[in-house]
């Protein structure tokens, strides 16, 4: 008997921000002093970055997240829910407040300032939809039955993971690593991780625990190990005019997942990933920022370096010309009336 048809491609699971984003600073600001920046945007951050740019890939996306009983979730889920984000399992936890980040990005990096507060608990947790593939952050101490679930149901649950808070860096703290099909850490994260001195070590060491270990290294692109196949690759960083490196991070995952469903070649997923990565960085936001189809073919059909085009000859390829169109583009402020998709109503 073949097996169910999955709910949706991809399930993301995880906290969703408000990102407020300075661009265009001179320097990282300095105490007693007032630093202008040359450019604002707000929009959703955490994985909702990730959703959006899933969903702008043409997978079919579903995200469980709660979203503030403030005016900034109501943003939020608009957003998500105008760029085709399955919010159904998603929730509002009355008189809860979305949490908030400040990204200061200047000279090709950002700092970052947050407040928020743990979500009420649930009352009761959605049993996870079948999906070809989970997408999580990993943290010591937190609940990951539904990965266990959700591997066991034969989805490929892909995680990262953040700065661990107790400074303990023990990867037996990440319960659900071992339900993982690939882990997604940055370098500064992965060495600490890993007690190694080089993201490539970082992810030759991963890939004991996990099938596949990614390693991103920002401007530098990125590592991974196959543990499967014995591959390893490395990809470089594609050159953009830098705006907002917010939220790469979460598009970098996006690709990387998108090319895993497709199946392509180690080197390839990593490639592009990288390149959504990097297209990302040229706007504001990592939700609002995140490409679509039009936007990987424009890039492409503008090319002229030669070494580039044999990179990325792949993307000509049929298997990777067909998805869909990207849908409507959220429009990235909050004070504008009339212009961009209507706030939800309380869920």
């Amino acid at each position: 008997m073949a097996p169910p048809e999955p709910d949706c491609d991809v399930y993301v699971v995880g906290t969703v921000f408000q990102d407020i984003v300075f661009t265009g600073l001179d320097g990282a600001p300095v105490t007693g002093a007032e630093s202008w920046a040359r450019g604002m945007a707000c929009s959703p951050g955490g994985v909702a970055s990730t959703a959006t740019a899933l969903a702008r890939l043409g997978l079919r996306t579903a995200l469980r997240a709660a979203f503030g009983d403030d005016a900034y979730g109501d943003r939020c889920w608009a957003d998500l829910e105008s760029e085709g984000v399955d919010l159904s399992r998603s929730r509002r936890p009355p008189g809860w407040h979305s949490p908030v980040t400040v990204s200061l990005a200047y000279d090709g990096e950002r700092t970052l300032v947050t407040h928020g507060h743990d979500a009420p608990a649930e009352d009761h947790r959605p049993a996870p939809p079948r999906s070809r593939a989970c997408v999580t952050g990993l943290s010591p101490g937190q609940d990951t039955s539904w990965i266990r679930s959700a591997a066991g149901h034969g989805s490929l649950v892909l995680a990262d993971a953040g700065w661990d808070p107790t400074g303990r860096w023990t990867l037996a703290d990440l319960d659900g690593l071992d339900h993982c099909h690939a882990f997604v850490p940055n370098a500064a994260e992965a060495l600490r991780w890993t007690r190694t001195d080089s993201p490539r070590a970082a992810a030759r060491a991963l890939a004991e625990v996990v099938p596949v270990a990614v390693v991103t290294t920002g401007a530098h692109g990125a590592v991974a190990c196959d543990a499967r196949t014995g591959t390893e690759a490395t990809a470089p960083a594609v050159t953009v005019d830098a705006l907002d490196p917010t939220g790469a991070g979460d598009v970098f995952l996006a690709g990387f997942v998108f090319a895993t469903l497709a199946d392509w070649p180690l080197a390839d997923r990593l490639a592009f990933a990288n390149l959504c990565a990097a297209l990302s960085v040229a706007g504001f936001g990592g939700a609002h920022a995140a490409p679509g189809w039009p936007d990987l073919v424009r890039w492409h059909g503008a090319l002229d370096d030669p070494g580039l085009l044999r990179r990325y000859g792949f993307l000509t390829a049929p298997a990777t010309s067909a998805p869909p169109a990207s849908p409507r583009r959220a429009v990235p402020t909050i004070g504008f009336r009339g212009a961009g998709p209507t706030p939800a109503g309380r869920r």
